[in-house]
Order: C-alpha cells, then sequence, then structure tokens
C-alpha cells in the first residue's frame, strides 16, 4: 500500500492511537503496547514488536507505518552540539540541534517550514514561510534526534528537555504543537516533565490564553525590546499586540500555572537594544511580572544588518538587572561553528511569500552601495 495511504502513527497521541486501534477492532492496551515500542524503544519495524499478535503484525504493515522526517544532512559541532537537517517534502527542510551540557541534554525543535513574523534578526525570518508542521512532524524530530543520540526512556536519557525555539511560531501552529507536545510529556510516550518542555512565542496573544487551557508547559516570550517603538522594530508582531497586551497574556498565563516558569528571552544587538537605559526599562517591565530574563548576544547570519554587542556591554546589561533584583541569565553561545547558535536556524523553504528574494535583493543592494563607495 502506498505511504499516502497508509496513516502515520508518529501523528497520534494517546487518545488518537487508541481511537485508531479501536477502529481496527483491538483493544486500548493495544494502542498503548505500540505507543512503548515507538517512543520507549525508539522502534518503527512492527515485526519487531514481538509483544503484539503475529495478526496484528501483519495487518499493521497494511494500514499504518510508523515515519519520522528523513536526515539531509547531520553535523556535529566542536562543542559537542548536533544538528540535522531535516527533509519534508517538495524540497523543505527544518534544522533540529541538540545541545548537550552536564547535567541535561536540550533539544530544539521546529514548528514550521520557514516562519511568517519576519523578526528583523532572525535568520529563519530572512527564508520566508512555506507550510505548518504536521504533528508527526514535530515529534518525528525528537524521536530521531532520540534514536540517533541512543536516548532509551528511562533508562538512558539523552533528550532531557526539549525547546520549541527552531523554525516557526509555535503558537500559529497551535493544535499540532499541542499534540506534539503531549507526547513529549506522556508517559506512554518520551515520560518528560512539564517543566522540561518550553514553548517559545514572539507573543501570539490570543493563543497564550488558549494554552493555558490545554496545555502545562513552560513559557519563554521573545521580548527583545522594552519598549513598543523599539520592539516593533525588531519584531513586528508587536503592531499588533503590544508589550503591555502580552505581559497581560503572561500574567494570566502564569495564574493558571502557577507551576510554569516564565523566561524572557532578549537578544542583544550592538547599539540598537543594549544600552544600560533601556536596561533600566527593561527592569520596570520585569516589576510588572516577576520571570527570568534570558540575555543572548547576538548570533551573526550573511547579509544581516546587526553586530553582536561587546562583551562588557552584555555584562554591564545584566548588572543593571540583577542589581535590581532581576534574575538574569546570559546564555552560553553554542553551535555557532556549524550555523546551530539561536536564531541562526535555516533549513530549505520552498518560499510562498517572496521574503527570501527581497531579502537577497536588499543584501545585493547594500553590497553594490559598499564597492561604490569603496571605489570612489
Amino acid at each position: 500500500m502506498a505511504d499516502a495511504a497508509r496513516a502515520n502513527l508518529l501523528d497520534f497521541d494517546r487518545d488518537g492511537m487508541r481511537d485508531f486501534f479501536a477502529g481496527l477492532g483491538e483493544k486500548p492496551w493495544r494502542a498503548d503496547q505500540v505507543m512503548k515500542w515507538i517512543y520507549h524503544r525508539l522502534e518503527n519495524n512492527f515485526e519487531a514488536m514481538t509483544d503484539l499478535g503475529k495478526s496484528l503484525r501483519e495487518k499493521l504493515p497494511e494500514v499504518a507505518l510508523v515515519a519520522p522526517p528523513r536526515a539531509l544532512l547531520d553535523k556535529a559541532s566542536s562543542d559537542g552540539t548536533r544538528k540535522w537537517l531535516l527533509g519534508m517534502d517538495a524540497g523543505n527542510a527544518v534544522e533540529t540541534v541538540y545541545i548537550p551540557e552536564p547535567t541535561r541534554g536540550t533539544l530544539c525543535v521546529s514548528s514550521q517550514i520557514g516562519c511568517g513574523l519576519n523578526c528583523t534578526f532572525c535568520s529563519t525570518g530572512t527564508q520566508g514561510f512555506n507550510r505548518n508542521l504536521a504533528a508527526s512532524e514535530i515529534i518525528g524530530q525528537v524521536w530521531h534526534a532520540a534514536k540517533q543520540l541512543g536516548n532509551v526512556t528511562h533508562q538512558q536519557r539523552r533528550i532531557t528537555n526539549v525547546v520549541m525555539m527552531g523554525m516557526g511560531e509555535p503558537l500559529l501552529n497551535f493544535d499540532n504543537v499541542v499534540k506534539a507536545m503531549s507526547l513529549m510529556r506522556d508517559d506512554l510516550g518520551f515520560g518528560l516533565a512539564s517543566k522540561r518542555v518550553t514553548l517559545s512565542t514572539a507573543g501570539v496573544v490570543p493563543m497564550i490564553d488558549k494554552l493555558g487551557e490545554v496545555a502545562d508547559v513552560s513559557l519563554a516570550v521573545s521580548l527583545h525590546a522594552p519598549n513598543d517603538e523599539l520592539r516593533t522594530q525588531l519584531v513586528p508582531l508587536n503592531k499588533r499586540w503590544g508589550i503591555a497586551e502580552l505581559l497581560d497574556a503572561c500574567a494570566r498565563y502564569a495564574a493558571r500555572k502557577p507551576r510554569a516558569t516564565i523566561t524572557f528571552e532578549y537578544t542583544l544587538m550592538k547599539g540598537v537594544n543594549d544600552t544600560p537605559a533601556l536596561a533600566k526599562q527593561l527592569v520596570k517591565l520585569m516589576r510588572r511580572l516577576p520571570g527570568k530574563v534570558n540575555l543572548i548576544p547576538f548570533n551573526p547570519f550573511p547579509g544581516t544588518q546587526y553586530e553582536r554587542s561587546d562583551e562588557t556591554v552584555i555584562r554591564d546589561f545584566q548588572t543593571v538587572l540583577l542589581n535590581a533584583g532581576v534574575q538574569t541569565m546570559v546564555r552560553r553561545t553554542r553551535g555557532g561553528d556549524i550555523d546551530a547558535a539561536c536564531g541562526q536556524l535555516k533549513g530549505k523553504v520552498a518560499d510562498r511569500t517572496r521574503r527570501h528574494a527581497d531579502f537577497q535583493r536588499r543584501v545585493e543592494a547594500a553590497r553594490a552601495s559598499e564597492v561604490q563607495a569603496d571605489a570612489a
């Protein structure tokens, strides 16, 4: 049977899997068995699922498959970071990054092919947008990474944290992202604690509220500026929902999820958003809604107009926040030598928005101006 006619079991959460097996005339516990094979033992060959009856093992390949995305590229950084380029359809691909640390291993997962938000400092945004990823394509990134890393659930867990911080805006692919995060947290799935799954958003306010109703995960907010004028330049979505509305939504989320962590991400760019005065403005915002601030040194990419702030400037910015009692960390850049650092993920995007072509034209025009200036 052609793959298109078979169900990809990675698309089903626990309820969906049980419904699928009920449709085959099987008991719910058969679905649970198969989930354990898929997510605990990382098995995608039905014939190897030896505690299933022979008739079921023969039936399943006719109606179903377990098909994670295929790897087009596997790159390792000198610091241990690992990046996979995972193929989708029609020449599209997304990037997934694993960041090992002494006490944990974090996997950065994509939710869309490209991104429609066009944040000016993000490499992904310059690639334009193609489509949302299916639930199977999201959880499939975790499955592929776990398989490659030798992750064995509850025994040798290499992946301890998952962050929805890869390509795309997760809240604009809400249903598929929520289903995938459910599988990350389900005991029959990857069994991660809720606090170890983090969704990062640029501030889609209504969907933050909806997320608070249906999921229990940590929240990261891409803030990057402490006032609306500057944030709108960096994050165009701010035109729709300004900082005050965004912080109100975060407060509502915190009220619903008192154990959840809210982190505010702030990418520091030289001469743009890194002054002591802006640090003081950020302190005032944090007094409205206590949360952690994660300072991210800007990671350059070809054609960008921005530069990374100097190390002393980054530390001075952090000191202003710390002296005011704001919990503040500086994120150490990882995977820069393989373009796997924050803001550098690109993948391959069959751009439906023509934004990538526009970006390339601007880059070429800037280069031409530089050549003319040098000649003069």
